[in-house]
């Protein structure tokens, strides 16, 4: 099998979807000869042993912690010389203070406090919106606390004893680790690289399913990611040739050739979407069109379970030329949308508009019906119709590609199982 068919095959043995249902390992799983061990989650921690003692990446949430710690407790209980974070997110970020022990040293790239605060920021906005992607039942929390009941369960916001900007190199109980600022899915983005085993430890860098299109912005909420310095980031993972490279999901990417590959592929991908939205820009043609018809060719084929290429697109147009889309007058204001859709409504009836909105499902165009659904939705909500409607318009798009990326699928099941609710 040549190289291109393997990086193929990464990206179709890795659906996004998977991603909402985290896979737990029983034990600690070595994925770097007897030198780095996983304990899967959320985001996979992960053990690296020294002479006589340990170093921690990733730390998980707070509720996963505890078994994070009790699996690598059985490999080795410590000392616990580092803790090392690959970004700030509360999934790297929350078992920190579970880990941390008198002479441990927490390590994290410069940016990390602003990360953190950052994601507090808009934690309000998280907390609600958390189950449509996440564990909505708390049953893993559970179930963690039930093995681990005298384990502490609370989210850590810790505060770095060492930051770093560029690059860290470190001699740890006999063991060369050199730490490497970069930009992913945050600013705060760190690849610990072990030269002696020319392993990456790059966790979520890309994304945690590798190699899919990255997020520019998830739908979650979250700040734009520029383009620009993550490509330099695949780039520099590049330069240094790993034989390993080990991410946040998954097991490792073993093989230089195949890894090389797929950040080329990677990298490439990102690029064609970039320059192909600044040529729509500049040639006058609209985003809704631009997210439409921008895809990428065979040759640059990834995977599109956690960002999408339309989506992308998007991002891309608000980066460079803002949120005015330079179509509408009522852009500039608050948006009367809504309102001139139920007035329409009230003029042509609540069933007639059900009609179109089941024609439009019946050619195969949900979105309309969708748009239509929710006009109806505020003239009259109880109608039994309507939510028979918006329910197979949900249906049909997760039967249509939309159980491909992750953040699509939790959204459309979560408004499926609503308008099945509803009735």
């Amino acid at each position: 099998m040549n190289v291109q068919h393997q990086v193929d095959q990464l990206i179709d043995t890795r659906p996004g979807r998977e991603l909402l249902t985290p896979k737990y390992d029983d034990v600690a799983h070595p994925v770097v000869d007897d030198l780095v061990y996983r304990s899967g989650g959320t985001t996979a921690a992960y053990l690296v042993l020294t002479d006589a003692g340990r170093v921690i990446v990733n730390t998980g949430m707070g509720y996963e912690a505890p078994h994070h710690k009790r699996l690598f407790d059985d490999i080795r209980p410590g000392p616990t010389h580092h803790i090392i974070t690959t970004q700030a997110h509360v999934d790297h970020v929350g078992g920190v203070d579970l880990f941390r022990e008198s002479g441990t040293t927490y390590i994290a790239q410069a940016n990390n406090p602003a990360c953190q605060t950052d994601d507090k920021r808009i934690q309000g906005l998280r907390m609600r919106t958390a189950g449509i992607w996440f564990d909505m039942l708390g049953t893993d929390a559970r179930r963690i606390h039930e093995q681990n009941p005298a384990a502490g369960m609370r989210q850590a916001e810790p505060t770095p004893d060492i930051l770093f900007d560029e690059r860290l190199c470190l001699t740890v109980d006999g063991l060369r680790i050199e730490l490497l600022a970069a930009v992913g899915e945050t600013v705060d983005g760190c690849v610990v690289w072990l030269p002696q085993r020319r392993a990456a430890l790059v966790s979520n860098l890309f994304g945690p399913l590798f190699p899919h299109f990255p997020n520019l912005n998830t739908i979650r909420g979250d700040r734009y990611r520029f383009v620009e310095p993550q490509l330099a980031t695949n780039r520099m993972v590049r330069q240094l040739r790993p034989e390993v490279l080990v991410t946040g999901r998954h097991e490792p990417i073993v093989g230089a050739d195949l890894i090389d590959a797929s950040l080329e592929r990677l990298h490439d991908a990102v690029t064609f979407v970039h320059d192909r939205t600044l040529e729509g820009i500049n040639a006058g043609t609209d985003v809704w069109t631009l997210m439409d018809q921008i895809q990428l060719p065979s040759e640059l084929r990834v995977g599109q379970g956690y960002g999408k290429v339309s989506w992308a697109v998007r991002t891309l147009w608000e980066e460079y030329v803002g949120w005015f889309k330079l179509r509408s007058t009522t852009e500039l204001y608050p948006d009367p949308a809504r309102a001139a859709l139920v007035e329409l409504v009230d003029l042509a009836g609540p069933g007639a508009t059900l009609d179109r909105a089941e024609a439009a499902l019946g050619r195969g165009d949900a979105v309309l019906a969708i748009r239509l659904g929710e006009a109806v939705e505020a003239v009259t909500p109880e109608d039994p119709r309507l939510w028979a409607v918006m329910a197979d318009a949900h249906r049909h798009l997760l039967d249509h590609g939309g159980d491909v990326s992750f953040w699509e699928h939790g959204w459309l099941r979560t408004e499926l199982e609503r308008w099945n609710g509803a009735g």
